[in-house]
């Protein structure tokens, strides 16, 4: 038997659409919230995290694909072309996809549900990585010889004073600012799939992300790899709740309408 006030609030938010959206709004915030603090907060293993980024180090030179520090002297005597990279890396992550998820929030809704369920379940399987594998970035380990170009050259740090508390220096395994980037492009070409441009920009930030990575000190290429099964993952439970999820829920609740009205 449902409570009569939980009826009427659930009629609210399905009715009134300022209710609606206020509360999607609110528990979208509250759970990137969760996650950043939980991310900031699952590990304090520095040397473990060390030990583990020189086994990535070593399984890439195997491949013979530790080419990072190549990358970034070929671009650090060009300043624009690092504070470009370091603008793409900082800002083109986390505020791209607050401003791109209010935009198809209001605009293409069905495409947000899948993108919003995506990202949050691909953030979730990237908590579970950097608890049982913490793995420091490259600009953290010396003898990459790699610098953090944000701090050096932008004056951005994750590490300042002001937002120690969200940030886990040891995240750098799977890499979420390609994996989100991927899965932003996505849900952008499902959502506008006749825009030209949308798909031209949709193909450009995944690879000017996955660039960025490697560029500024922040991630091993395998990094990136692990982004891509991330996303992957989110992938699958965006469509599994699509597919399953939701309509079971819709005729729980109907279900349950129609005893609480008898």
């Amino acid at each position: 038997m449902i409570h009569p006030q939980t009826l009427n609030l659930r009629h609210a938010l399905t009715t009134r659409r300022i209710y609606r959206d206020a509360a999607e709004l609110t528990l979208v915030a509250l759970a990137f919230l969760l996650y950043f603090i939980v991310r900031a907060n699952v590990v304090d293993r520095p040397d473990l995290a060390l030990a583990n980024a020189r086994d990535i180090v070593d399984l890439e030179r195997g491949l013979g694909i530790f080419t990072e520090p190549g990358w970034q002297d070929a671009i650090i005597d060009h300043r624009l072309l690092v504070r470009s990279f370091n603008f793409v890396y900082f800002w083109l992550d986390f505020p791209l996809i607050a401003v791109v998820g209010l935009v198809m929030y209001f605009k293409r809704r069905p495409y947000y549900t899948f993108a919003r369920d995506a990202i949050l379940i691909s953030g979730a399987f990237a908590l579970l990585c950097y608890a049982l594998y913490p793995v420091a970035p490259p600009r953290l380990l010396p003898e990459t010889g790699l610098i953090d170009t944000l701090q050096a050259y932008s004056n951005l740090s994750y590490q300042a004073q002001s937002t120690q508390f969200f940030v886990n220096p040891y995240a750098a395994m799977p890499s979420l600012h390609v994996g989100w980037s991927i899965l932003l492009a996505i849900g952008v070409t499902m959502a506008y799939p006749g825009s030209r441009i949308v798909l031209l920009l949709a193909l450009l930030h995944p690879l000017a992300q996955s660039a960025s990575t490697v560029f500024t000190g922040n991630h091993y290429f395998l990094d990136g790899a692990g982004g891509l099964v991330a996303a992957a993952i989110g992938l699958a439970g965006a469509l599994a709740l699509q597919r399953y999820g939701y309509p079971a829920l819709k005729r729980a609740l109907a279900s349950e309408e129609r005893e609480a009205q008898t």
